[in-house]
């Protein structure tokens, strides 16, 4: 069973494969970040079954974090571990082991700007199951594209998701934070961990009831991205594919 955590107002899930290099300086500028917000929070480190000093990074972080301007509880970094596969285990892992009224992931590289996270709490508290960052909804910019390759291929990506997601510009980004009773409701009827999580995850609080607020950002491309695309690309639409066809069963 997983563990769980005692309750804040919100507590914000990296999941981390062989993210030492850049988890330092990621945990600081969150923590900051949060430091400076109004609500009670948490960063929940999940080490993906990293071969790097990820978890040993992670630690030596969970320091606690505040400003000399903020009289507010300081940002606590907790470190758990899941040694399953899948960037979908590892979300799974922080969100199913949270208590706190809201919950949600962001990746290590930061592409989408943590101030979105003003954006997102306004659409949770206004009744939002979830709020997710987009690269292309309207308004949205990419300050740093990806490499051409990899736009052709999350283009075909898109429009395969875009069927099991009606009205969802980007399924894939990775800032999404969620109402947690709601996500949670919506995990138990995901069967699907791998590059096609998100899809599943977001069709299924669709099919509750929930409502998806789509935020438009500025997004930057981080180049040192551990996505391999000869590799992970045929992976993704594997995965994809498999959950057509669990749809259809």
């Amino acid at each position: 069973m997983p563990y769980a955590r005692s309750a804040v107002d919100l507590e914000l899930v990296v999941p981390a494969f062989n993210e030492a290099a850049r988890l330092p300086a990621t945990l600081a500028v969150v923590s900051g970040f949060l430091a400076d917000c109004p609500w009670r929070t948490r960063i929940v480190v999940v080490d993906n079954g990293s071969t790097d000093d990820t978890a040993a990074v992670a630690v030596g972080s969970a320091e606690p974090v505040a400003t000399a301007t903020v009289a507010r509880d300081p940002v606590e970094v907790v470190v758990a571990g899941c040694s399953r596969p899948g960037k979908g285990s590892a979300v799974r892992r922080g969100i199913e082991s949270s208590r706190s009224r809201y919950v949600g992931f962001i990746d290590a590289d930061l592409s989408t700007p943590i101030e979105t996270l003003h954006r997102a709490m306004a659409e949770l508290d206004a009744g939002a199951t979830a709020a997710i960052a987009s690269r292309h909804a309207p308004g949205a910019q990419l300050v740093r594209p990806q490499p051409f390759g990899r736009r052709l291929g999350g283009a075909a990506f898109r429009a395969l998701a875009r069927r099991l997601v009606p009205g969802v510009h980007d399924t894939q980004c990775g800032f999404k934070i969620f109402d947690r009773v709601g996500v949670q409701h919506a995990l138990r009827r995901c069967r699907v961990n791998g590059f096609a999580f998100d899809v599943e995850l977001l069709r299924q609080i669709r099919r509750g009831g929930g409502r998806i607020a789509e935020i438009a950002v500025a997004w930057t491309d981080d180049q040192r991205s551990t996505f391999r695309p000869l590799h992970d690309g045929p992976a993704a639409f594997a995965d994809l594919l498999r959950l057509y066809w669990l749809e259809l069963r």
